[in-house]
């Protein structure tokens, strides 16, 4: 797939998806992002690593702001308790250039996003979706 084409794809499938699976998807880039900013600490690409870091709090600053305290009351709190955390871990990893702060978060996200995929797994079960 060209470029242009897989920049498409990705785009038509954004704007297909519904909101648990834009969740998914944030999550998923997230913890990617974190993958290759840990290969670029390890290469000592420090240009490489400020810009994954940067494109993974880009990401948990977009989730802790979708958060709906109305509707999500006390698990909405403990959500951008946790995002907040995460956040902080980021930014001491770029500072510190740690591999184990970046691992703590990328821990902690995919421990959220099989919670998540299993919830949304659940919802399209019951013919409903997430609000």
């Amino acid at each position: 797939m060209s470029g242009y084409g897989a920049k498409a794809y990705k785009q038509t499938s954004v704007a297909t998806a519904s909101r648990g699976q834009v969740l998914i998807m944030l999550y998923e880039g997230a913890i990617q992002n974190i993958k290759k900013a840990i290969v670029c600490i390890e290469m000592k690409d420090l240009s490489g690593k400020g810009k994954y870091i940067i494109k993974t709090h880009d990401i948990i600053n977009e989730l802790n702001t979708s958060l709906n305290f109305e509707l999500g009351g006390k698990v909405a709190e403990d959500f951008q308790r946790l995002y907040n955390f995460m956040t902080d871990q980021l930014l001491k990893a770029n500072m510190e250039s740690s591999k184990e702060k970046l691992q703590t978060v990328q821990k902690l996200m995919e421990t959220l996003l099989e919670g998540w995929r299993v919830a949304v797994s659940e919802f399209q079960k019951n013919g409903t979706s997430l609000k």
